[in-house]
């Protein structure tokens, strides 16, 4: 189980990885260039976007790399960098795979009570 939330946790944040760069680069971009009528204009939160745009790939590739050994607080990490995405750039087409990977990692890694490992973490 501790495999697969290092697994999952890693491929969310890869994936979130790729999310956080369009988006600091979508303001960064409609910042020095202005805002396009009716085609690109700039979010409500640029600092919020900008924060979780590095924040939530950092979470979640430390939580998957704790996984392992460190089940209990790689999971929190997990959960907390997939709750980051939702709330920051909601659930969308482009959103759904990071945050559901990372998310279903932190379950698993919280669920591994009973580890590969002797040592538990409850």
């Amino acid at each position: 189980m501790r495999n697969a939330a290092l697994t999952l946790g890693l491929i969310g944040g890869l994936f979130a990885m790729l999310i956080g760069f369009f988006s600091f680069g979508y303001t960064e971009f409609i910042n020095e260039f202005g805002e396009v009528e009716g085609l690109a204009q700039q979010v409500d939160r640029v600092g919020l976007i900008r924060a979780v745009s590095f924040l939530a790939p950092l979470l979640a590739i430390a939580g998957a790399g704790m996984a392992k050994v460190r089940a209990l607080w790689g999971g929190v990490l997990m959960l907390i960098s997939a709750a980051a995405m939702l709330y920051a750039f909601d659930f969308g087409v482009f959103t759904m795979f990071p945050i559901g990977f990372t998310a279903l990692g932190g379950v698993f890694a919280l669920a591994a009570g009973k580890p590969d490992e002797p040592k538990a973490h409850f």
